[in-house]
């Protein structure tokens, strides 16, 4: 339980920020909304967002990356790669679950991540980035499917 007679102001976002995420909840939970720290609440909130978008773009690159490796390099296909693949469509799979506007942002960054997600693959595989197609060879569906293998 966090000091309830401690004063809420900026000093405590920036030297403790555990305690200030505690201190807010309490005046939130006890309607206390004058005494809040609007500006670094503010900020906070729109930082998840943020964050959410930046989390689903990594993921998204990761499992298109190893897609086209599964795709492209039939012959060094590992259990690792499977996984990998399966791990990323899960947690955007989860990312949907709790935030099913997220679906929208996906479809939105879909080529952009796929144009990244090329230069990754021929940066880690070493092959010429020409091998990789210009334009995605998955839909946006495809790479969600559980069963879909682009092979």
């Amino acid at each position: 339980m966090i000091n309830q007679s401690v004063p809420q102001n900026n000093h405590h976002y920036t030297q403790d920020y555990h305690l200030w995420l505690e201190h807010t909840a309490y005046l939130l939970k006890n309607k206390k909304f004058s005494e809040l720290d609007l500006e670094n609440l503010i900020e906070e909130i729109a930082s998840m967002g943020r964050s959410d978008k930046n989390t689903l773009r990594n993921n998204l690159r990761v499992l298109l990356m190893h897609l086209l490796k599964y795709k492209l390099q039939p012959q060094n296909r590992s259990n690792s790669w499977l996984y990998t693949i399966y791990e990323h469509r899960q947690r955007l799979h989860e990312a949907f679950v709790d935030s099913p506007s997220l679906k929208s942002y996906y479809v939105e960054v879909f080529d952009k991540c796929y144009q990244h997600a090329r230069k990754e693959a021929s940066i880690e595989t070493g092959l010429p980035l020409s091998i990789y197609p210009q334009e995605c060879p998955f839909s946006v569906d495809e790479t969600l499917d559980s069963d879909f293998f682009g092979s």
